[in-house]
């Protein structure tokens, strides 16, 4: 079993922003898969269902960004999920704008919900998707630019990384971590 966690804030407010294009892939993964996410528990929105051969949680911690990890604690104490099945879906400024990095386990950096994830779980053993959403402006707020939209023209990439993410996490359950790390890093 996997749990495929999309990062991101909750409410209509924050739909279509930099910061939310974890539950972004978590919703192109429920379409791609016939998943319907209608569920509530774990302080989160989710749902059942199978990609490739396996059984998959998909989730949307409705906990607001910073509080992600106690969804997620939630979710690994109820279904005792080992934490290298838990795989996140996270923005990241850090890689360039548009592409896709997938990494095995790691430390948060400057990530409030990862390092949410990390204290919960007591654990950086957990894999990422991490989808570059672009780097701010010199004097921008990072808080604002995270909460801010793409144009058009970024809008079109990034729903291309989305795409390439959904892949990664779909390859990374029929073929394993490593395949999927040669294949899209």
């Amino acid at each position: 079993m996997f749990a495929i966690v999309g990062l991101g804030n909750p409410g209509r407010p924050y739909e279509g922003t930099r910061h939310n294009v974890g539950f972004d892939t978590v919703d192109l993964l429920a379409y791609r898969n016939n998943i319907t996410l209608n569920k509530l528990k774990f302080k989160s929105v989710y749902g059942e269902g199978i990609i490739g051969k396996e059984k998959v949680i998909l989730l949307k911690p409705q906990t607001y960004m910073n509080n992600s990890g106690m969804a997620v604690l939630d979710l690994y104490n109820f279904y005792r999920i080992p934490v290298e099945n838990i795989l996140i879906i996270v923005d990241d400024i850090d890689i360039d704008f548009g592409t896709i990095r997938i990494k095995r386990k790691g430390s948060a950096g400057s990530h409030n919900g990862l390092k949410s994830i990390i204290y919960h779980l007591q654990s950086e053993n957990f894999p990422r998707v991490k989808i570059g959403i672009g780097k701010k402006k010199e004097n921008q707020d990072l808080a604002d630019f995270v909460l801010s939209r793409f144009n058009k023209e970024e809008r079109e990439k990034i729903d291309e990384a989305i795409e390439k993410a959904a892949l990664a996490v779909e390859t990374i359950i029929a073929d394993g971590i490593d395949k999927a790390m040669n294949k899209f890093n």
